[in-house]
């Protein structure tokens, strides 16, 4: 029996879950959910209800990316993400990234949804919070902790896209050029393309899809 991973293709939770489980290796069978509609299998899973969900062979269950994040490289880490850089700073950085800086990115993707701020101010707050830290991190070389890609880049990476596609035109005026060399660098590795194929969307009953 293989592990089961609940998963939605342009969720960047789930994205960078699939990230990490697929540098290190693990087979597992992939369901892709449609948010609207939920199958029971996840609801029975988590209560939660959101993605991504992982469901080991022996019932435990991860509902959380950062958890399964590092179960599967504390497993196998062949590219060294775990040993990359100063641990304490890379948990900074995703702390401020799954906190103020998501909470940003939401106000500049759906500024109807949080009037507390203009569009404009959202994008702004999250430059300052993340994004220009995040270039003056670069400076030194490539990745944002030491010579190779940590933790951190690969736990970043989807919500930096994410962010990049909500006005291209501006991202591309924006003064970033070393984040956004980064994330090309990133988003057009093998690695990354091989985690975002198409899938249909998985029904009870359906032949299992290997991932």
């Amino acid at each position: 029996m293989l592990p089961i991973l609940y998963s939605f293709r342009r969720c960047p939770y789930a994205m960078r879950a699939r990230l990490a489980l697929r540098v290190a290796g693990i087979e597992l069978e992939i369901r892709e959910v449609v948010l609207k509609n939920k199958p029971a299998a996840l609801l029975a899973a988590s209560p939660k209800a959101t993605v991504p969900v992982l469901v080991l062979p022996d019932g435990r269950v991860m509902a959380e990316s950062m958890d399964i994040m590092v179960w599967a490289l504390t497993g196998h880490d062949p590219e060294g993400w775990l040993g990359q850089g100063d641990p304490a700073q890379a948990q900074q950085l995703i702390a401020i990234n799954d906190g103020p800086f998501k909470a940003a990115l939401d106000g500049y993707k759906y500024p109807e949804r949080h009037p507390q701020a203009t569009r404009d101010q959202h994008r702004a707050q999250a430059v300052a919070l993340q994004l220009q830290p995040l270039e003056v991190l670069l400076a030194p070389g490539p990745w944002l902790l030491g010579p190779s890609p940590s933790l951190a880049d690969m736990a970043l990476l989807p919500f930096v896209r994410q962010f990049a596609q909500v006005d291209r035109a501006w991202w591309a005026e924006a003064g970033l050029p070393r984040l956004d060399a980064w994330l090309q660098r990133l988003t057009g590795s093998p690695l990354f393309e091989s985690v975002m194929h198409r899938l249909p969307p998985w029904q009870q009953g359906d032949a299992p899809h290997r991932f």
